[in-house]
């Protein structure tokens, strides 16, 4: 997996590659730092496939970030992956775009 990371005003983009796994999602978990950061965009234009590990970092930011008022979206992501956040009721937690 790889990870393209961009803060800009504010707002954490990170572009997931590949997959998002029990093995990869403590490489996402330590990319996300949400100091001074009042929105996030997980852009998952290029990510495969996620499993529950993956899925439980989303949730965690999404949760941080409600916290302090902030927002976070899941941006793009492909049929495969769209159907585990349909299949898991991700769908109506997640902002997806």
């Amino acid at each position: 997996m790889d990870i393209e990371k961009k803060l800009e005003d504010g707002r954490l983009t990170l572009a997931v590659v590949g997959r998002l796994d029990t093995n990869t999602s403590p490489e996402l978990e330590a990319e996300v730092k949400l100091d001074g950061v009042n929105e996030v965009v997980f852009d998952f234009s290029r990510l495969e496939y996620i499993s529950s590990a993956g899925l439980r970092i989303l949730l965690s930011v999404q949760k941080a970030m409600a916290a302090c008022g902030g927002t976070m979206s899941v941006a793009h992501p492909n049929a495969s992956v769209r159907s585990v956040f349909e299949i898991t009721g991700c769908s109506d937690v997640f902002n997806i775009a």
